[in-house]
């Protein structure tokens, strides 16, 4: 049994969330399943293995709110570490290896990021001679972190304005699509007036659950008149996901047929046929599975669902081959795999799908984030480059879909048991949010588009407070900073 020890300065840093949400990670970027405790002032991993690992964990920043940091990679020690140093040397260790690797690619890197970085090192280096001092070298170890993350902020900025001016020069505007989810219904009022002018993609759920509440009885009126109504705007349709691997998404009927994967595999062929069939033509991209790396439903094994998602692949392209097939993984950080077994992170799943010849188009990336549990966890903007980078690796574009939440009062029409990081968020923050991430991702040339996951709060929907309007309707500001992306750089 492999334990490692983090001694935490001031023992008040110490929060709930630090304790159900820090998890360890190997040279893979693959968490381990383990169990966290509180000891003495200190943090307690334990896990089966005792192999080197870096360790992730929820971090309170001033101006920031929460932020999961990241370790070097540490070997297990009697002693414990000191976790603001730890979380010191990761944070400016991650700056400095992104300052060397936009460099090399020809970035003119702004002297506030070098001259912050600099600053962030004679921190951590202060930090680490007052070790036998701990409160001293963890107030020198928060110094150096938040100037690090200063000097990231500014050096992504510069890799943005560096990367989209890049590609404006050699082919004018960008073609990406930056798209919004309808929800349940169409869009009327003022909300079908503003969204022409921030989007030039939707999102049109053709849901199972909704188009065949009951067995062998279709419903395809909801899909139509949204269909319509994006066709009139001149917006491109990305339809699905055909197959949502999560129980909101599946009608009620079909946990009749749980552990019976021959029926399972018919039904959702036949209703992926019926789908395609109606809207081939219509449909500028399929969403064809969503969510497959986190689903647990119907008893099905990972083998089943990969099964599944690849039949819903081999569908849509040979029933409508023009148009992009794309497939979707939830939580891509794969934080939910320190407090699940499961036997494929979801890289892996996606993998397995691009190796198997199925004329997979593209991947995309959904990321709930700031929501625990079943989201994804505030990482910064260098952290969040470097996860693009990583799918990147499997050689497809890439698509991100988003939520952020704007409060974190309850929620009622929220589905999910998913809550926002209590105190962090408003919608200032979930503005300012797009206008830093947005950017960042739509400056990557294998990036095909960005799709906004909830539209708005006045219907039932996945994750509290993540729409653009406000349940009476009312726009919030992220809408403006969409609305202004879209203009400056996309067709």
């Amino acid at each position: 049994m492999g334990l490692m020890r983090f001694l935490v300065c001031p023992p008040q840093r110490i929060t709930e969330e630090m304790v159900q949400q820090a998890y360890l990670s190997g040279i893979d970027r693959v968490s381990w399943p383990v169990r966290t405790a509180v000891e003495n002032g200190q943090l307690l991993l334990q896990r089966t293995v005792s192999d080197s690992a870096n360790l992730h964990v929820p971090w309170q920043i001033e101006g920031r709110g929460w932020l999961i940091l990241t370790t070097g990679s540490l070997m297990e020690q009697p002693q414990p570490y000191q976790l603001p140093l730890e979380l010191a040397r990761g944070t400016v260790a991650q700056l400095r290896n992104q300052l060397f690797e936009w460099q090399m690619m020809g970035l003119p890197l702004p002297q506030a990021a070098t001259a912050k970085a600099a600053e962030a090192v004679g921190y951590l280096a202060r930090a680490a001679v007052l070790q036998e001092d701990p409160p001293a070298s963890a107030k020198l170890a928060e110094m150096a972190i938040g100037t690090a993350l200063e000097a990231g902020d500014w050096l992504a900025g510069a890799y943005v304005e560096y990367a989209l001016a890049a590609r404006r020069r050699s082919g004018g505007k960008l073609s990406a699509l930056l798209g919004v989810n309808l929800g349940g219904s169409r869009p009327d009022g003022d909300i079908a007036r503003q969204l022409p002018l921030a989007f030039n993609a939707a999102v049109v759920p053709i849901g199972w659950r909704e188009v065949e509440a009951v067995e062998d009885t279709f419903s395809w009126e909801a899909p139509n008149r949204q269909i319509q109504w994006c066709k009139a705007q001149g917006l491109k349709v990305c339809g699905g996901p055909l197959m949502l691997f999560d129980w909101p998404g599946l009608p009620d009927w079909l946990c009749l047929w749980e552990g019976d994967f021959e029926s399972i595999f018919a039904f959702v062929s036949e209703f992926i046929q019926a789908a395609v069939a109606r809207y081939r033509g219509s449909v500028d991209v399929w969403i064809c599975a969503g969510r497959i790396n986190t689903a647990e439903i119907l008893s099905l094994s990972e083998e089943e669902k990969l099964q599944l998602a690849a039949r819903a692949i081999e569908l849509v392209r040979s029933l409508d081959p023009a148009a992009p097939a794309v497939v979707s993984f939830d939580q891509p950080w794969a934080e939910y795999l320190s407090r699940r077994e499961m036997d494929f992170p979801p890289l892996q799943l996606a993998d397995a799908l691009v190796r198997a010849g199925l004329d997979l188009t593209a991947l995309m990336l959904e990321i709930n984030l700031g929501y625990h549990p079943g989201g994804t966890l505030p990482r910064s903007p260098l952290e969040f480059n470097r996860q693009l980078e990583h799918w990147r690796l499997l050689g497809l574009p890439l698509w991100v879909s988003i939520t952020v939440p704007s409060t974190c009062d309850n929620d009622p029409l929220a589905t999910r048991p998913a809550k926002p990081s209590p105190g962090t968020w408003t919608t200032k923050s979930q503005q300012a949010w797009i206008a830093r991430y947005v950017p960042l991702i739509l400056a990557k040339p294998y990036v095909q588009g960005v799709l906004w996951n909830q539209l708005g709060d006045g219907q039932p929907h996945d994750f509290p407070h993540g729409g653009l309007f406000t349940p009476q309707g009312q726009a919030k500001p992220a809408l403006k900073t969409l609305a202004a992306i879209r203009q400056a750089w996309l067709k």
